[in-house]
């Protein structure tokens, strides 16, 4: 059976806890922008968030913005993730990734190959593929060279409305089969984390729920500590 056919039979909750796992680091944040932002401003939000709690990656997802706003809007950045030890990865573009010298790209499915990117990068840059619900996808990210994988949306969300959705079991069935960190996003508050986090998501992808909470980003990210806490399995 063909691993397209395997995906129209559901996983079982209980599928990943059949397998020992072995060690994976615990769960960390991994933090994206809006679509759109006021950069002077977003500049002071970021350091804000950066010092509400630990956050291991910074992806800038503009959307509609000229090439040379989103140069700036890198250079700017840039520092404020390096004080932070933040990693700072570029949305859909590996060639401004490349210009701007950022950490790595984040590559929808159709924003070009993995392979590609990683002649503009480098070896030492991460590279990040969008795998939806599709353990395939997935699979086809890993043999292809990726860093990690992306599933989502696990939940409703207005940032980037998504028809998929994926269900927790996906995020255990990857852990069992392979070292690559795979990241959980779409909707996710902290109240709807920990699920997630118990499936085996290495990475929880948050927008909306750091830089709109109402006591401010540092905030927002503060209050993912005890989700990112929780046990696996």
């Amino acid at each position: 059976m063909s691993l397209d056919a395997d995906e129209t039979i559901p996983l079982p909750d209980e599928f990943a806890t059949r397998f020992d796992q072995g060690f994976r680091p615990p769960c960390q944040l991994y933090v994206v922008s809006p679509p759109a932002i006021v950069l002077a401003d977003f500049v002071e939000a970021a350091k804000a968030a950066f010092d509400g709690g630990p956050v291991a990656a910074f992806q800038l997802r503009l959307k509609d913005v000229a090439d040379d706003d989103v140069l700036r809007a890198c250079e700017a950045l840039l520092p404020v993730c390096a004080a932070a030890d933040v990693a700072f990865l570029l949305n859909d573009r590996a060639d401004l990734a490349a210009k701007a010298g950022v950490d790595g790209v984040h590559l929808g499915q159709s924003d070009g190959s993995i392979a590609e990117a990683r002649k503009l990068l480098g070896a030492g840059s991460t590279i990040g593929r969008t795998c939806h619900d599709s353990r395939h996808l997935a699979m086809e990210a890993g043999e292809q060279g990726a860093d990690y994988v992306a599933f989502g949306a696990f939940y409703d969300t207005t940032t980037k409305p998504s028809h998929y959705r994926p269900t927790p079991p996906i995020l255990g069935w990857w852990t069992t089969l392979s070292q690559l960190p795979c990241v959980a996003i779409g909707g996710i508050f902290p109240e709807y984390a920990a699920p997630l986090v118990a499936a085996g998501a290495d990475f929880i992808a948050v927008v909306r729920a750091g830089w709109d909470h109402p006591a401010g980003p540092g905030a927002g990210v503060a209050a993912f500590a005890e989700a990112l806490a929780t046990p696996r399995g």
